[in-house]
């Protein structure tokens, strides 16, 4: 357990925050730090074909171990953490043997990680979790991702006796801005399929995600002294409210679960002379993403013959549903459900209320569930991950690279 520990919080401690007002790739260059990292690091356990390409993008080859005709599969995380909370200076604490009371994170602040409030906290007494200092995010999200895989070709190397066939990992800048999958060369990566190691609570397989959109709103108002503003004045910032209120009231994130879609705006930054909201649109279902997207275009006709053309609207797909792509080989999910349950792990099949770089994969060739990496309460100060949920992460990796070359060294044996 120490070693994950360890890898772990030295991923942790490393801030590479994304940006996503930079055109480069990566987004920030304090990414590249933690990339060279891992390009040494994968070299010393013995790693093959190690490279970062120009953008960032950490890949490397596990050999396979078995003359049979295996499928090549890969193994996928991101290295940059969100920009929506602090990343820098991460102070990650360890909790021994969870009590299942109130963790006192920042007591200056009084900031507490309670499960009267994070009722999931429960499911991990008795474990060893890492949480924060209460200053900033943790960054599980994903560098549990990647101590997994890198510990799990670590294990694989060390114990030959589990056959398996080529396996490549991938390490990715900028998921958490939406470009994780921009420049990521799928050709050269070479597999038939892969798995994001990106998920939250121990047994999460997902396959469906939302279909996503960002969404820019820019109101143009006039500027005129209130003393005089009568018929002249146009305030940018009322009709931004106007605009707001116009949208369904109980279809935000906050209101919604499931495969319940919603409209969110994340920032507004204006004065009476400009005003620009900033949000996504969100639903696992393409039609009714298609009529989200319509309604706001609605609204910003309805507001523009009312105030005279002071709205412009745009909208850019981001990511689409993965599901499409995986149905069709659906095994490559059975795998993951068998290795699961080797490792004693009741699959918890569910959509993912956002999305992943396999997401993006999938529409790219490369076919991509997602799988747990383990912790909790993404971007922000409550962010924790038990120990323990990352050891069986590590468990089923190894245990998909079994199966995988088990189902088809049998399938080969059998046609021979």
């Amino acid at each position: 357990m120490q070693n994950i520990i360890d890898r772990f919080i030295s991923y942790v401690t490393i801030d590479t925050q994304s940006d996503p007002k930079s055109d480069a790739t990566p987004s920030t260059a304090k990414q590249w730090i933690l990339a060279n990292r891992l390009v040494e690091e994968l070299k010393d356990i013995g790693m093959q074909d190690v490279s970062v390409d120009e953008y960032g993008y950490v890949m490397a080859t596990l050999p396979a171990n078995t003359d049979e005709e295996v499928p090549v599969i890969g193994f996928i995380s991101h290295m940059d953490t969100s920009p929506d909370f602090n990343g820098t200076n991460v102070k990650p604490r360890i909790i021994e043997k969870y009590n299942g009371k109130d963790i006192v994170l920042h007591e200056k602040e009084n900031i507490i990680l309670s499960p009267r409030y994070f009722e999931d906290l429960l499911l991990y007494k008795g474990q060893t979790l890492i949480v924060t200092d209460g200053t900033s995010l943790l960054g599980a999200d994903d560098k549990a991702g990647i101590t997994e895989i890198v510990t799990a070709m670590e294990y694989l190397i060390g114990h030959p006796e589990i056959k398996h066939g080529k396996i490549r990992i991938a390490f990715t800048p900028d998921e958490e801005i939406g470009r994780g999958a921009a420049k990521f060369n799928v050709e050269k990566f070479g597999a038939e399929w892969a798995y994001t190691m990106d998920g939250s609570q121990i047994g999460e397989l997902e396959y469906e995600n939302f279909n996503a959109a960002g969404v820019t709103v820019t109101i143009k108002g006039k500027s005129v002294h209130p003393g005089y503003a009568k018929g002249k004045m146009v305030n940018s910032m009322v009709i931004a409210n106007k605009f707001a209120n116009m949208l369904p009231p109980r279809e935000t994130p906050q209101q919604t679960e499931g495969t319940e879609g919603f409209f969110h705006f994340s920032h507004i930054t204006g004065d009476v002379e400009k005003t620009v909201l900033e949000g996504i649109v969100r639903d696992h279902d393409f039609d009714k993403f298609e009529a989200r997207k319509e309604l706001l275009q609605k609204i910003t006709n309805e507001l523009n013959f009312k105030h005279g053309h002071v709205i412009s609207l745009e909208i850019k797909d981001q990511y689409y549903n993965m599901k499409e792509k995986i149905e069709p080989v659906f095994h490559i999910v059975e795998i993951a459900e068998e290795a699961m349950r080797d490792a004693g792990i009741e699959p918890l099949i569910k959509p993912i209320r956002g999305g992943t770089d396999g997401s993006q994969l999938s529409y790219m060739g490369l076919p991509c569930p997602n799988i747990f990496a383990g912790g909790h309460n993404f971007h922000g100060k409550y962010e924790y991950i038990p120990v323990e949920s990352m050891q069986k992460a590590i468990e089923v990796i190894v245990k998909i690279a079994r199966r995988t070359a088990e189902r088809y060294g049998a399938s080969s044996a059998e046609n021979n």
